[in-house]
C-alpha cells in the first residue's frame, strides 16, 4: 500500500548544478530548522593553501564572494581540519577582535551563531561546510544530529561534481602528456595558467555577475584549453622551426578539434547535463580568437567572443611569455605586462589585461609555488 507521506528530498534530482540543489537541501531544512539561514561552502587548494569561496544559500546577499584566504592563516579552521571534527561557535561575537576579514565579514552581516564542519574524502581535506544562523546559542544535540548528515550529503554532491570534472581533466591532461610528451606546454604551465584564469575571473565577477561556482568551472577547465591538439600530428606540433602556411592551417584545426573531443567525452563521461560545461566548449573552441576578429576558428569580434575563452587567453599568453622554453628564455612580469597592454589594443580583452596586471603578488606567488621548468 502507498503511503501519503511526502518525500521532501525527492525534488533535489530535479536540479543539476551545486548551487541550486544547495538551495533546495536548505530550503527542506528551514521547515523544520529555520533557524539555519545561511549555509555556505568553500573549496581547499592544498597545492597553495588557499580557501575559495564556492555555493552558498541564504535568504540574503552572502556576504563573503570571490574570496579566497589561506588556511595556515585561518587557525581556527586549521584546528578543524587537523582534528577532522566540527566546530560549534554559539556567540560569533568572540571573533570581533579577529584580523581576519572572513570572520568580521559574517558578524557584520548580522550572523551570530555558526556550525561549521570539514569536507574530507579519503583522507584529504577537500573544503568546509558551514551552517549559520542570525541567532545566538541555537545549535542544539537534536540540531546538530541532522545538521552533520545534511553536511555529509552536501560532502558528497560537491565530492560528485568536482571529482567528475577533475577526471575528465586529468584524462586529458594525461593524455596530451602521453600524446605529446615532448611538447614544452605541459607540466606547471597548466598549473599556472589556470590560476591566472582564476585571478582574472575574480577580478572581473562584479562587471559579468559572476558567481563562484562559475568561477571554479573556469578554473577547472582552463587547463584542457588545447584538447584538440591531441590531434595535431608530431610533424607539427613540435616541429622546432617555423611552421609553413599550410602548416598553420593544420594547427589551426585544433580548435574546432577540439570542441569535437569536448562532445565525445562530455557523452562518454555522462556529463552533457552540467550546468557549465558550456565553459569547457567555449574555452576549447574560442581561445584563439581575437577581438579584432583576426583570430580563429570563427573570426569573432569583441565581445562575441565568450568571456571565459578571453580570460583563458590571457592567462595562457601570460605564462607562455613568462616562460622558458627549448627556443627561448623567459620574459620578466615586467615584460610580459608591456606586451599584454600592447595586445590589449587589439588582440586581447582590455579588462582581463587590466585584471591580470592588477594581480601581481599573486602571480607571483603562483609561480613561486608552481616553478619553471629548466631547459639547457
Amino acid at each position: 500500500m502507498l503511503s501519503n507521506h511526502r518525500d521532501a528530498w525527492s525534488g533535489l534530482n530535479e536540479h543539476n548544478s551545486i548551487v541550486e540543489k544547495l538551495k533546495y537541501t536548505h530550503k527542506v531544512m528551514q521547515l523544520h530548522m529555520p533557524f539555519v539561514t545561511r549555509v555556505a561552502v568553500a573549496l581547499y587548494d592544498k597545492d597553495t593553501d588557499y580557501l575559495r569561496t564556492f555555493a552558498y544559500s541564504s535568504n540574503k546577499t552572502s556576504p563573503l564572494t570571490h574570496y579566497q584566504a589561506k588556511l595556515s592563516e585561518c587557525y581556527s579552521l586549521q584546528e578543524i581540519a587537523k582534528a577532522n571534527k566540527p566546530r560549534i561557535i554559539q556567540d560569533l561575537s568572540q571573533f570581533n577582535d579577529s584580523e581576519h576579514k572572513h570572520a568580521s565579514v559574517i558578524y557584520e552581516a548580522g550572523y551570530r551563531s555558526s556550525y561549521t564542519l570539514p569536507m574530507v574524502w579519503e583522507g584529504e581535506l577537500y573544503g568546509f561546510t558551514f551552517f549559520n544562523s542570525t541567532e545566538k546559542a541555537v545549535f542544539n544535540e537534536h540540531s546538530l544530529f541532522e545538521l552533520d548528515a545534511i553536511a555529509h550529503m552536501i560532502s558528497l554532491m560537491i565530492y560528485n561534481e568536482i571529482a567528475n570534472v577533475r577526471t575528465l581533466s586529468a584524462t586529458i591532461k594525461s593524455a596530451l602528456e602521453l600524446t605529446h610528451s615532448r611538447d614544452p606546454e605541459t607540466g606547471c604551465h597548466l598549473e599556472r595558467m589556470s590560476r591566472y584564469a582564476l585571478l582574472i575571473a575574480n577580478k572581473l565577477a562584479d562587471k559579468y555577475s559572476f558567481d563562484d561556482h562559475f568561477i571554479e568551472h573556469i578554473y577547472l577547465f582552463a587547463p584542457v584549453h588545447d584538447l584538440g591538439k591531441l590531434v595535431i600530428p608530431d610533424r607539427v606540433l613540435l616541429k622546432e622551426g617555423p611552421l609553413s602556411d599550410e602548416e598553420w592551417e593544420v594547427m589551426r584545426t585544433h580548435s574546432e578539434e577540439g570542441k569535437k573531443l569536448v562532445e565525445n567525452l562530455l557523452e562518454n563521461y555522462e556529463l552533457k547535463g552540467v550546468k557549465h560545461a558550456e565553459i569547457l566548449r567555449d574555452i576549447v573552441l574560442y581561445h584563439h580568437e581575437a577581438m579584432d576578429g583576426s583570430g580563429y576558428p570563427e573570426k569573432l569580434k569583441g565581445n562575441k567572443i565568450p568571456i571565459v575563452a578571453r580570460i583563458v587567453s590571457v592567462a595562457d599568453i601570460f605564462d607562455a611569455l613568462t616562460s622558458s622554453r627549448p627556443y627561448k628564455k623567459a620574459w620578466s612580469n615586467d615584460k610580459a605586462f608591456i606586451e599584454l597592454k600592447e595586445l590589449a589594443k587589439d588582440k586581447l580583452d582590455p579588462d582581463c589585461v587590466e585584471a591580470m596586471i592588477a594581480s601581481r603578488d599573486l602571480i607571483e606567488e603562483i609561480q613561486s609555488f608552481f616553478k619553471e621548468e629548466k631547459f639547457d
